[in-house]
């Protein structure tokens, strides 16, 4: 059986990405304890570091059964210039899989094709895959179907403004993305979501939620990005997630941000800690999702 790697939400089908929702749940329920990873051994590779991707990842490798190794770039001689193809291969005569959170989506793809075990992006600067799905599993268990659900999405075009794009042209939800000139979201990936699904850019926070079942954010100046942060705040003036835009969305409307957030930047305290907001079921979710993943692709 050839291998399947986990490189960007595409990667599923429809069909795959529903089951997989419908696993996670199973799991989160407690009725599905299975083991598929005994005796595996999983590597995470950390150029980016992490608090909910390595925990959720290294708990979940466990409860699966499996073992979870550990690999910053500090600890392996990817951050000394070793090629990603030599380290490939290398891995793959030690390793059953590996998750890697890195910068360049290149690189990520590089690695799956010299690699012969299944590879999970667990984040590049183009896309965010792995969270999507605990996104996907948060609205499913608040509305019970993704079927007629409006997304929107306010604040960067970034990798999850892109990872959003993907799973609506996949999914078929429409999504509505507002950013700011000079923050928009990849273009070929927008065109090419466009064929399946509707899909609304504005530069108007209010527009892009007004009726929206879903509203999402993250922070404005994302790890890399340090030195763009003043430039970055005046850019985004207005994009907050506060009380006032919430009562655009519809009378059910959540909130989600894949966290960490800057409280009183894009979202207000009010917000974060209220009654609309999933965000920690949501970063809860990053288990039972990833979980279902790892099974899928190593069990």
């Amino acid at each position: 059986m050839p291998k399947r790697d986990f490189l960007r939400n595409t990667d599923l089908s429809r069909v795959e990405t529903l089951d997989l929702l419908a696993h996670a749940s199973r799991m989160k329920s407690g009725a599905d304890v299975a083991r598929p990873l005994a005796a595996r051994v999983v590597g995470l590779i950390f150029a980016k570091s992490s608090t909910r991707t390595r925990v959720s990842f290294e708990v979940g490798i466990r409860q699966l059964g499996g073992d979870a190794l550990f690999l910053s770039s500090r600890d392996i001689q990817l951050g000394r210039g070793e090629p990603i193809r030599d380290m490939a291969r290398v891995l793959s005569r030690y390793l059953d899989g590996i998750m890697i959170r890195t910068f360049a989506q290149a690189d990520v793809e590089e690695l799956a094709a010299h690699a012969t075990i299944p590879i999970i992006n667990g984040l590049t600067d183009l896309l965010h895959p792995c969270q999507l799905l605990a996104d996907l599993l948060t609205i499913q268990e608040e509305f019970g179907t993704l079927d007629g659900r409006v997304v929107a999405w306010v604040g960067d075009g970034n990798n999850m403004a892109n990872s959003w794009i993907e799973c609506a042209g996949l999914l078929g939800f429409e999504l509505r993305l507002a950013c700011p000139d000079g923050y928009r979201p990849d273009q070929s990936l927008l065109d090419a979501a466009r064929h399946h699904t509707t899909i609304h850019l504005t530069d108007d926070p209010r527009e892009a939620v007004q009726g929206a079942d879903v509203i999402n954010t993250d922070v404005w100046t994302s790890m890399g990005q340090e030195e763009e942060t003043a430039a970055r705040e005046k850019a985004f003036a207005g994009y907050c997630v506060d009380e006032e835009l919430m009562k655009r969305g519809s009378s059910d409307a959540i909130v989600l941000h894949c966290l960490p957030a800057h409280r009183g930047e894009e979202i207000s305290e009010e917000v974060l800690e209220g009654p609309q907001s999933r965000v920690f079921d949501q970063a809860a979710n990053r288990l039972h999702a990833q979980k279902a993943l790892l099974a899928q692709l190593l069990g």
